[in-house]
């Protein structure tokens, strides 16, 4: 049998297929996050950016209040944005993220992207110009180190409001810095890995020294055509991964769709998913991605079609200030 979960370097289990939280809008995302345990969900992937932290909670307790799952049955990632990693804000907005959440602890707290940008109180920041300013022109770094952010997210486990730490976004030299002085383990890295953007390099790294990876945007372009034109816009042109081959005649051959051929490319592989859907039948076939094996020559046909193309990428999607954090 298949194992449905994989163990960090914290000790704690974490579901091998989650759901993702990203570009769920708030209004609807406690519906959805109930839904999506009702079909079998246990892994929610959020994050402040997300601005749905309070709904996706309120989505669980409702499900632990009606006896559906217990807290301990649901897995909570989410993540500290870039304007809170200096020391006096990083524990206080996640304290405030805990709260929102209203489930006592999170699972594991990630740093989203190795960018430290200039404080904003909560209060006044929008959404979605969360990079930039209201104009959406200037971007503002702030001179804060990894040490100090990571540091402060130490202070979250031995508080208790993280199970586990990890990071978002990063690349293998700042892992290896972090590991210089971590007193915690680093538990999971979760990157943008689809078959465009594969990064075998970066994966080798992390599951050698224990980190778990956690892949975003598994469907590639998909994710990015509803976005606003600066970041959709290396995304237009692409040819859909649910429509490439080998994946459609892969997915014919063992009767299941290009999405969960997709999703079992990368679970197969020891790699974690957390894909999003409002269809109540895609919902069930996203989660149902242990049930069958691809071969080996399968697997390498996917990952042939890397081509390297990021497309989160701040570097391209920031244009009058763009920050090169994949360089």
């Amino acid at each position: 049998m298949v194992k449905a979960t994989i163990t960090l370097a914290s000790g704690k289990e974490m579901p091998l297929v989650g759901f993702g939280l990203w570009k769920v809008p708030a209004e609807s995302a406690a519906d959805t996050v109930y839904n999506a345990i009702k079909a079998g969900y246990r892994l929610f992937d959020g994050a402040y950016d997300y601005q749905n932290e309070k709904e996706a909670g309120q989505g669980i307790k409702r499900a632990i209040d009606e006896g559906l799952v217990k807290r301990e049955d649901i897995f909570v990632t989410t993540k500290l944005w870039n304007n809170y990693h200096a020391k006096q804000h990083a524990v206080p907005m996640a304290k405030a993220q805990n709260e929102a959440w209203g489930l006592g602890y999170i699972d594991l707290f990630l740093i989203h992207f190795p960018s430290a940008l200039e404080y904003i109180s909560p209060e006044k920041r929008r959404y979605p110009g969360w990079w930039m300013d209201d104009d959406h022109d200037i971007v503002s770094p702030a001179k804060v180190s990894i040490r100090e952010t990571w540091e402060s997210m130490e202070e979250l486990v031995d508080s208790g409001i993280a199970k586990s730490i990890g990071v978002s976004n990063f690349q293998a030299q700042l892992l290896y810095d972090v590991q210089t002085y971590a007193k915690h383990p680093i538990s999971s890295l979760q990157i943008e890995h689809h078959p465009y953007l594969v990064q075998p390099n970066l994966i080798r790294m992390a599951q050698e020294h224990n980190i778990v990876v956690t892949a975003y945007s598994s469907f590639g372009p998909q994710s990015f055509l509803e976005l606003p034109e600066d970041f959709r816009n290396r995304a237009a042109n692409v040819d859909l991964l649910f429509d490439a081959e080998p994946i459609k005649s892969i997915a014919s051959k063992h009767r299941v769709t290009p999405a969960q051929v997709l999703l079992r490319w990368a679970t197969q592989r020891n790699i974690a998913v957390i894909p999003k859907s409002n269809n109540k039948a895609r919902l069930a076939q996203n989660l149902d991605v242990l049930g069958f094996d691809l071969t080996k020559d399968e697997i390498k046909a996917i990952s042939a079609l890397d081509k390297g193309l990021r497309f989160n990428d701040p570097g391209h999607y920031l244009p009058n200030h763009p920050l090169h954090l994949f360089a």
